[in-house]
């Protein structure tokens, strides 16, 4: 049975776990410590969803302290199957302007601060890549967004949805250079963002089904602020553009959810994507090890 982990980022955790009172909380230890905030499960409408806040309560979790290797072993243990995650980013394109949504179909990881693996000793693994995220996760999103739009109410205020796309993910927490906001445009890249990896390469270690939606919020640095606005002025700007994307964002999440039956019994290739990638002969593979991997490995060995 299909289970839904969404993961909220900045604005839309805050917003996913407001209704905790109503939700069951899942405190799940794993061997990699403790995930960014206890796990709650609740339902929309007939499918159970759990909602994690990658920051913790208070945004107190900058992006390259969070426990990544937690937070995606609990909600496996927790059954789920499909993940959706969310994230505040820059734009590098003209086309993407802030208050819009967008899905990524690719990642390039600057990252360099972050274990980016469950099977980092004893063993050998190598998961396949060359498609970040899942293609029928994406394709769903893409299709409740399109019919978002034929449907205005859906919206807290007229948005695009932009399917498709490069998401750098740098190591922060400091923001870009105007030179290296440059070179991320010359790369063809679109979006800029702090939190997509590992998450999207352990995701895939544990079979989940992953996709990506992003908030812009600005124009990173590559497009200088207009001269009229004070400091202030902008950050109010920035914080009210991730407001209202937070809203559309979780608009299009719950249309997603609602219609998941859509898509439920369809395999996503994350779902057997350990089949061909554990190298290690499975009878050299040590108890202890298996036993610290737990439900990664429990289909294999």
């Amino acid at each position: 049975m299909a289970k839904i982990g969404i993961i909220g980022g900045s604005g839309l955790g805050d917003a996913l776990c407001g209704d905790a009172a109503s939700c069951k909380r899942h405190n799940v230890p794993t061997p990699f410590g403790d995930p960014s905030d206890a796990i709650l499960e609740t339902r929309w409408g007939g499918t159970t969803v759990f909602l994690l806040n990658r920051h913790g309560p208070g945004h107190l979790i900058g992006p390259s302290d969070v426990n990544y290797r937690a937070n995606i072993y609990a909600l496996k243990a927790l059954g789920c199957t499909h993940v959706i995650a969310s994230g505040a980013v820059g734009s590098l394109r003209e086309e993407i302007q802030p208050k819009d949504l967008v899905i990524p179909d690719q990642i390039i990881d600057k990252t360099h601060r972050r274990v980016p693996t469950f099977f980092d000793r004893a063993l050998a693994v190598h998961v396949e890549l060359a498609a970040p995220f899942c293609p029928v996760l994406q394709r769903h999103l893409a299709a409740c967004a399109a019919a978002s739009s034929t449907a205005p109410t859906q919206w807290v205020a007229p948005t695009r949805v932009h399917v498709g796309g490069t998401y750098v993910c740098m190591e922060g927490p400091g923001f870009s250079t105007r030179a290296e906001s440059e070179m991320h445009r010359a790369w063809g890249a679109s979006l800029i963002g702090m939190t997509a990896a590992p998450e999207f390469k352990l995701a895939r270690e544990a079979e989940l089904a992953y996709a990506l939606l992003c908030l812009p919020s600005d124009y990173d640095c590559w497009r200088p602020a207009p001269n009229d606005l004070s400091k202030q002025e902008l950050l109010k700007e920035i914080i009210g553009n991730l407001t209202q994307a937070t809203a559309n964002a979780m608009a299009l999440i719950r249309q997603a959810v609602a219609r998941f039956d859509e898509i439920a019994t369809i395999p996503s290739p994350a779902h057997s994507a350990l089949e061909l990638a554990i190298w290690t002969r499975r009878d050299m593979i040590v108890p202890a090890q298996r036993q610290h991997l737990g439900v990664l490995l429990e289909k294999y060995v």
